[in-house]
């Protein structure tokens, strides 16, 4: 079985003052107090960590209140959360729900086929469930939530992934029924998954959507119009439920560059076995690379995140 990425140490605690702001950073021996802003920006009169962990401080500006009150627990655990992860039988999706599982979280992964996602979450070590349900219907989404909420007795993280893109070609050229197509699932279904989301669990409890868009959502050429389009609108949604459900729920979108996935097989394939590619880090995405973002949007770490669109694309933007 894989093993959890080393991203990050386990667990670091940063406990503000209560008084004035001031951040000092608790470890497994004590703290280490970090002066910034908050105290002048200076660097004196700082204590060393004690054998007891005694709350550090700013000899000028003393903390008040003890230990923790405060206290913003930043790390990469997701003991105790729980996530839902659609088009999670492979590629990004199944990146993103392996890594939630190897730190901490239980997963329900779900995409329309049953094998292909319980193959997914054999491989995966951790407490996984899967759900099959087609993302654009939403009788079938209201069903999923409920059951991930039955399964683990809650639902903290949505990770809106999967998508679909039935044409290649020029937008105009498209007909009705593959444009419908993608604008079910790529724009209402997002959405009718954020709504069972919050209607079910994070109006009460709270909670993290993570909305996977595209860089196609920022640029305005190339075969896959109608689908960048779709993906232009998950933006705007992303800034928009931000606004409706904070501070109760953070919504913040990533946006992949070209990553080696079957989805994208059409964009990567033709180049055949190129070991360079014409942005400034030279080479495709990996759904890792994906995976370890979306981390980071479902932790602390990105707490007063929300809105945010996040791209990932080896610098394709830049050129």
């Amino acid at each position: 079985m894989a093993k959890p990425i080393p991203l990050a140490p386990p667990v670091i605690t940063a406990t503000r003052c209560s008084s004035t702001g001031a951040v000092c950073q608790s470890t497994a021996g004590g703290t280490e107090p970090w002066t910034g802003s908050g105290h002048g920006g200076a660097r004196r009169g700082l204590r060393r960590p004690t054998a007891g962990g005694e709350h550090a401080r700013n000899e000028d500006t003393p903390c008040t209140g003890p230990r923790g009150s405060g206290s913003v627990v930043e790390s990469l655990d997701l003991k105790g959360k729980v996530a839902l992860v659609t088009g999670a039988s492979k590629g990004i999706g199944a990146a993103i729900a392996r890594v939630y599982a190897e730190h901490g979280a239980s997963v329900m992964l779900s995409a329309r086929k049953l094998d292909g996602l319980e193959a997914m979450a054999a491989s995966i070590e951790g407490d996984t469930a899967v759900y099959a349900a087609n993302a654009g219907q939403p009788e079938q989404a209201h069903a999923c939530v409920a059951a991930t909420i039955e399964r683990f007795g809650g639902l903290d993280i949505l990770v809106n992934n999967a998508a679909t893109n039935p044409y290649y070609g020029p937008m105009i050229d498209i007909d009705l029924a593959r444009f419908d197509k993608v604008l079910e699932v790529n724009v209402r279904g997002p959405f009718v998954w954020t709504q069972e989301a919050w209607r079910q669990a994070m109006s009460e409890r709270g909670g993290v959507v993570i909305n996977i868009s595209s860089v196609g959502a920022l640029k305005y050429d190339g075969p896959i119009g109608v689908y960048d389009m779709s993906k232009a609108a998950l933006v705007h949604m992303t800034r928009h439920l931000a606004n409706e459900l904070g501070p109760k729920v953070r919504v913040n979108a990533i946006a992949p560059g070209l990553v080696k996935t079957d989805f994208a097989r059409a964009l990567w394939e033709p180049a055949g076995d190129a070991e360079t590619w014409p942005w400034a880090l030279g080479k495709l995405g990996e759904p890792i690379d994906i995976a370890r973002v979306a981390l980071f949007l479902a932790t602390d770490l990105s707490a007063w995140m929300t809105g945010e669109v996040v791209v990932v694309d080896g610098g394709g933007l830049l050129r």
